[in-house]
């Protein structure tokens, strides 16, 4: 079997690496001369939206599916009307516009933090006083790791704000005070099973994702799966969504959807019985979902700016190196490591074993 995929970056790299295993082949459409996931399958360079690169891209495979969710929505039906394709571009909309996403939770009413929508300084200066400050102003459109958003804590930073995200349309949110920030990841077949991995803890700095760590037995568990499979079905969405949660006074809050594989999902690969990579490669080709269950405690921890000497990582006990053969640079996501145990102490004396190789 042949899956087609856009975008070449490391999700799409692990995917195809999971891909692998099924005997299938994966190839992958993205712009960049050299992508990383060009050392797991057939790169197709070109852009998204040229249709003689997307002949290309989709000619005899058996399904098509997309790894980050800026690629264009007019891609994706583009893609759908030649050869079955999954996730559908109606998650991809969503998840591409903050408004959009945000007004569907409340309409699932799944709780949000209070936010209006602002399209000029006049109406950002009214939405500070609707929702009250400090507030965050995001981008409605193309934010990820912390870009695209700024924290408002007076009046007098409105104008600097605006600004700052370039005077386009964004969402004002109530800035939350939460006690941790999780994730549910999950996924739907084309027969409307869905399959959720243990609710996640995750840490970020400077917003980009550090480290994850799956949380068996969570007493949010239940109300973040069914907040989850709600949205899924809502899309129709076929295949891993990830769902980001603040806990705030015991409860969760949603933050925002990712319509694919997810970072904080990384553990998977050597923490869970089947991992979201290898679970999303078998939904979008209609084959059966696979076992989600926690194999033994772990954690996630991502290598920012530069991997560190394989030499050092691999001389720590239970540790799993994922480099992702991608140049340093200060800000990227180069790879990631999990350390895997049996015992939770055991599991905290080896994190420690990590922790100067790696800012977590």
């Amino acid at each position: 079997m042949k899956l087609a995929i856009f975008g070449g970056g490391q999700l799409g790299r692990m995917l195809a690496l999971a891909a692998l295993p099924l005997d299938v082949r994966c190839q992958f459409l993205d712009p960049a001369t050299e992508p990383c996931a060009a050392a797991a399958g057939r790169h197709i360079r070109g852009d998204y939206q040229d249709p003689a690169a997307l002949e290309t891209f989709v000619r005899d495979v058996d399904s098509v599916t997309y790894e980050f969710e800026n690629v264009p929505v007019s891609a994706v039906e583009h893609a759908a009307r030649l050869v079955p394709s999954a996730p559908g571009a109606t998650s991809l909309a969503c998840a591409q516009d903050r408004a959009h996403e945000k007004q569907l939770f409340e309409d699932l009413d799944i709780a949000v933090a209070p936010w209006v929508e602002v399209d000029s300084i006049g109406a950002l200066r009214q939405a500070a006083a609707t929702v009250g400050l400090p507030a965050v102003l995001k981008t409605r459109r193309f934010g990820y790791d912390g870009k695209g958003q700024v924290v408002i804590r007076s009046q007098d930073e409105l104008a600097a704000a605006w600004s700052a995200v370039g005077e386009q349309p964004c969402v004002l949110e109530a800035f939350v005070s939460f006690e941790r920030e999780v994730s549910m990841i999950a996924v739907r077949s084309r027969g409307d099973e869905i399959r959720c991995y243990p609710l996640t803890e995750n840490v970020h700095h400077d917003g980009i994702l550090r480290r994850s760590t799956p949380l068996e037995g969570d007493a949010l568990q239940a109300t973040a799966e069914a907040a989850l499979a709600r949205v899924m079905r809502a899309l129709d969405h076929v295949g891993v969504m990830a769902f980001e949660f603040f806990v705030a006074d015991g409860r969760l809050l949603a933050n925002e959807i990712a319509p694919r594989v997810h970072n904080s999902g990384h553990w998977t690969i050597d923490g869970a019985q089947c991992s979201q990579f290898e679970n999303h490669v078998r939904a979008v080709l209609g084959l059966p979902l696979g076992d989600t269950t926690l194999i033994q405690p772990c954690v996630m921890v991502n290598a920012i700016g530069e991997m560190p000497r394989t030499v050092d990582l691999a001389a720590i006990p239970g540790l799993r190196i994922h480099a992702y053969g991608k140049s340093a640079r200060p800000g990227r996501k180069v790879g990631h490591v999990t350390v895997l145990a049996r015992t939770a102490p055991e599991l905290r004396r080896r994190f420690a074993m990590l922790s100067p190789l790696i800012d977590a």
